[in-house]
C-alpha cells in the first residue's frame, strides 16, 4: 500500500493548504507531508531492494529499482524545498515581494497558490515514476505542466507570464509528440497477445516481448519520444523554455524543476530507451541520444560564458546536465548505466544547494545579476557564500566531490566503447562550463569590494542548506550501502537486465 500512500499524501496535503485560511497551517501541512512522502519513499526503496518489483492493481501501479529511485530523490527534493520555502516566503512576504496590499489578503492567496499547487506537481511525478501504463505516465507528465506553469507565474510580472506562456508552448508540443510517440508504440505491439486491453501499453508486459514488437514503428516512436521528453529534459534544440522558467519561479519551485522534474523526463526517455534497444538493438537509440547529450552540452557552453544572471546561469548548467545523462544513457552498457544513474543522484543533491543558495542571495540583495553583486557575496553572507562556491565545485565535477566520479565514469565509459569522438567532446564541453562557471561564480562570491554588513541568520532557510551542503560533501567519500544497491539495482534496469 506504500504506492497508494505516495499519492494520497501530496494530494491530501494539496487539499489541505487549499482550504486552510493560515499561513502556518499550509506551512504544517506541507512539511507534515513531505516529511510522510519521504519516509513512505524510504519504506519503498526497501521493499524493492528486498522484493526487485513492488505491482498494486494487476500491475497498473509498478515499481522496479529505477522508479523507487525517482520516487526516493523527489522525495527528498521535496522535503527539503518544503523546509526552505518556509522561510523563502515569509522574507518575500515581510518585503512585498508578493504584493503590497494591507490587508495581507493578495499574500496569503499567493501563498496558498504555491502550497496547493507544490503537492499536485510532486503528485504528478510520484505518479509518473509508478505508472506501469506508458499512456498513464504520458498523462502524469502533462499534469506536472499544468501544476508547474501556475508555479512559473506566481509573482505575477511581465516577465513571469512571458516565461509561462513560453513554457507552455515548448512544453505542449514537446508533449504533443511524446503522446504520437506513445500511440505509435501502441501500434507497434498491436499484435501481442491481450494488445486489444488497456495493459498492452503497460512498459512491463511490452519490455517482456520487445523482440516481437514492429520495428519501423518503434524507430518512429522513440524519436517522437526523444523530442517529447527531451523537451521536459531541456536537451537542445528544445531547451529555451528553461532559463526564463528557471529565472522566474520561485527558487523552491526552480529547485524542484531543475533537479526532481528533470529525473522524471529523463524517467519516460529510459522506459522507451529500453523497449527500443531490445527490439531494434542498442545503436539506434544511443546515436540518437549522443546528438542530443553532446548538443546539449555544447549549446550551453557559450551562454555559461557569457552568463551575466547567475539563475540563468545554473538554468544553462542543468541544460549541460541534462546532456551529460542523455550522453550517458545513449553510452549504454554497465558502465554507462551505472554513471547515469549515479549522475542522477548527485546532480539532484549539488543543483537543489545551488538553487536554495542562488535564492539566499538574491533575497539579501534583490537582483540575479553578477554585475549588481560585485563580489560581495562572502563578506555579506559566509555561510552562503562559502556553501555556493562548495556546490559549484561539486557541480562542475572537481575532486574529491562526487560528481566527478559519475563524469570520469561516463567518460570511461565512452573511451571504452571506442566513441573516441564523444569523449573528446566531452571533455571540451566540460571544460568549457567549468571555465564559465568558475569565472562568474567565483567572483561572485570572492571577488573585491561590496557589503561588509553580515546578513541576519534565517534558520529555516540556512538549515535546509546546510543538511544538503553535509549530504553532498559525505556522499563524496560515502554512499550509504542500501543506497548504492538501489542505484545500482536501477543500472541493471536500464542496462536491460
Amino acid at each position: 500500500m506504500l504506492l497508494i500512500a505516495l499519492l494520497l499524501i501530496p494530494f491530501a496535503t494539496a487539499a489541505v493548504s487549499f482550504f486552510v485560511r493560515r499561513r502556518a497551517a499550509m506551512e504544517a501541512a506541507n512539511l507534515i507531508g513531505f516529511g510522510i512522502v519521504f519516509l513512505a519513499a524510504v519504506a519503498l526503496a526497501g521493499q524493492v531492494l528486498a522484493r526487485g518489483t513492488v505491482s498494486l492493481a494487476n500491475g497498473f501501479f509498478y515499481a522496479d529499482a529505477l522508479s523507487a529511485l525517482v520516487i526516493l530523490l523527489t522525495a527528498a527534493v521535496a522535503l527539503v524545498c518544503s523546509t526552505y520555502s518556509i522561510g523563502y516566503l515569509r522574507d518575500d512576504q515581510q518585503s512585498g515581494a508578493l504584493g503590497d496590499d494591507a490587508s495581507g489578503t493578495e499574500q496569503l492567496a499567493r501563498m496558498r497558490t504555491y502550497y496547493t499547487l507544490t503537492p499536485l506537481l510532486v503528485f504528478s511525478m510520484l505518479f509518473m515514476a509508478m505508472a506501469n501504463n506508458l499512456g498513464v505516465m504520458w498523462a502524469a507528465m502533462e499534469a506536472t505542466t499544468l501544476a508547474s506553469i501556475f508555479l512559473v507565474t506566481f509573482y505575477g510580472k511581465v516577465t513571469s507570464l512571458e516565461a509561462a506562456w513560453k513554457y507552455a508552448i515548448i512544453g505542449g508540443v514537446g508533449l504533443s509528440m511524446a503522446l504520437f510517440g506513445t500511440l505509435v508504440a501502441y501500434y507497434a505491439g498491436h499484435r501481442l497477445p491481450g494488445s486489444e486491453s488497456l495493459s498492452g501499453l503497460n512498459w512491463s508486459v511490452l519490455a517482456q516481448h520487445a523482440a516481437q514488437l514492429d520495428k519501423t514503428s518503434m524507430r518512429l516512436a522513440f524519436v517522437l519520444i526523444l523530442l517529447g521528453y527531451g523537451t521536459k529534459a531541456g536537451l537542445a534544440p528544445m531547451h529555451t523554455w528553461k532559463p526564463d522558467a528557471y529565472s522566474e519561479a520561485p527558487v523552491p519551485t526552480t529547485a524542484i524543476l531543475s533537479t526532481a522534474l528533470l529525473n522524471c523526463a529523463l524517467y519516460g526517455l529510459v522506459r522507451f530507451y529500453i523497449l527500443t534497444s531490445r527490439c531494434l538493438g542498442a545503436d539506434f537509440p544511443g546515436h540518437l541520444l549522443l546528438l542530443f547529450g553532446l548538443l546539449s552540452m555544447g549549446v550551453s557552453v557559450p551562454f555559461v560564458l557569457v552568463q551575466k544572471n547567475y539563475r540563468r546561469l545554473l538554468a544553462y548548467h542543468t541544460i549541460d546536465h541534462s546532456g551529460i545523462m542523455a550522453t550517458a544513457l545513449g553510452l549504454g552498457g554497465a558502465m554507462g548505466s551505472l554513471g547515469l544513474m549515479l549522475h542522477m543522484t548527485f546532480h539532484t543533491i549539488a543543483k537543489s544547494l545551488l538553487f536554495l543558495c542562488a535564492g539566499n542571495v538574491y533575497q539579501h540583495f534583490g537582483t540575479d545579476l553578477f554585475a549588481k553583486l560585485k563580489g560581495s557575496v562572502l563578506r555579506a553572507m559566509p555561510l552562503t557564500g562559502v556553501v555556493f562556491l562548495m556546490a559549484m565545485l561539486a557541480i562542475i565535477g572537481m575532486p574529491p566531490f562526487s560528481l566527478f566520479q559519475s563524469e570520469f565514469l561516463i567518460l570511461r565509459a565512452a573511451f571504452d566503447g571506442g566513441h573516441l569522438l564523444t569523449g573528446v567532446l566531452f571533455v571540451l564541453f566540460s571544460t568549457g562550463v567549468f571555465t564559465g562557471a568558475i569565472l562568474h561564480v567565483g567572483g561572485m562570491v570572492l571577488g573585491p569590494g561590496g557589503e561588509t554588513a553580515v546578513a541576519a541568520r534565517r534558520p529555516w532557510r540556512d538549515g535546509s542548506m546546510l543538511a544538503l551542503a553535509a549530504a553532498l560533501v559525505v556522499i563524496g567519500f560515502w554512499v550509504p550501502a542500501p543506497l548504492f544497491q538501489l542505484i545500482s539495482n536501477a543500472a541493471r534496469v536500464v542496462n536491460g537486465q
